[in-house]
């Protein structure tokens, strides 16, 4: 089972607006190297909503490529239409994913009965292990661990994201699906007491930038050193908080760009590069954080 310090990897972009390769193996290396335990390729962190399916793919099997059997690679397989998500799921499995992970529909709201019948067609388009993906904040519905409950049957379903940054969820669904359904927190300012109540890992967006420390705080949560994890995690809550002073993940792509880890801080329409008034923001909360500004 996958479990500890996951960074949701963004995708670098050249200028004009393709994606930059080089830099993604250069990432890739990076989280290697910083000992990060699995990289998710093209969630939300990395532009899913505006890479068409054949380059989402692409992207995927790329980063599997640079992996080189190294690090799991956990590849987004999240569509509003399930029918895509189906579609996109059987082209991903033929790539050397470790698992996928998949968002919640967007938009079109589903019903819990909904919900369940997506995954499970989902599910039974491939063997590869699924992680359900609960994030209202995004999607405009919100995955109740009941619903999450009624997955646990599915054999490759193995664990969900839980991005409310609500930690009493981590003993409910501990308590309805049992001690061997994995869970991930998706909400880096929570992630420490998520791990400390049950939890198996992060999904982080922070992961992006600080790997090395993120890891330990990781590492010391599961073994249960409280005041270890506090003593790494708590530097960084300024920085969690300013990696969202606008849309993920416009503000962490920045970040990224300015310690030289991707050639250019390009992301792709409808979002825009941070805007001016948060670059000091950041600046301060990545000095804070003793991260290197080239």
């Amino acid at each position: 089972m996958i479990n500890g310090s996951i960074v949701a990897l963004i995708t670098p972009m050249n200028s004009d607006g393709s994606v930059d390769f080089a830099s993604l193996e250069r990432l890739v290396e990076f989280h290697i190297d910083q000992g990060t335990d699995a990289i998710v390729a093209v969630g939300t962190t990395g532009e899913s909503a505006t890479l068409p399916m054949n380059e989402h793919v692409t992207v995927v099997a790329q980063t599997v490529k640079f992996a080189a059997g190294r690090i799991p690679v956990i590849g987004g397989n999240g569509a509003n239409a399930t029918s895509e998500a189906v579609e996109l799921t059987k082209s991903l499995s033929r790539v050397g994913v470790a698992a996928m992970l998949g968002v919640t529909p967007y938009y079109n709201k589903p019903t819990p009965k909904g919900l369940v019948a997506h995954y499970k067609a989902v599910a039974a388009s491939t063997d590869i292990p699924q992680i359900l993906y609960n994030v209202p904040g995004r999607t405009a519905v919100d995955m109740k661990p009941e619903t999450v409950a009624e997955l646990v049957g599915v054999s490759n379903i193995i664990g969900v994201k839980e991005a409310t940054g609500d930690v009493s969820r981590v003993k409910r669904l501990r308590e309805l699906c049992g001690n061997d359904f994995m869970l991930y927190s998706g909400d880096d300012a929570t992630a420490r007491e998520f791990l400390l109540l049950g939890g198996n890992g992060v999904i982080s967006v922070a992961n992006n930038i600080v790997p090395k420390a993120f890891k330990a705080m990781c590492d010391a949560a599961l073994a249960g050193n409280t005041e270890l994890a506090a003593s790494i995690d708590e530097p960084l809550r300024g920085l969690y908080s300013t990696l969202f002073c606008e849309a993920n993940p416009i503000p962490v792509k920045w970040a990224a760009h300015r310690m030289g880890l991707i050639e250019c801080g390009y992301i792709r329409l409808p979002l825009t590069e941070l805007s001016e008034q948060c670059h000091g923001l950041l600046l301060d909360a990545m000095t804070r954080a003793q991260i290197e500004v080239k």
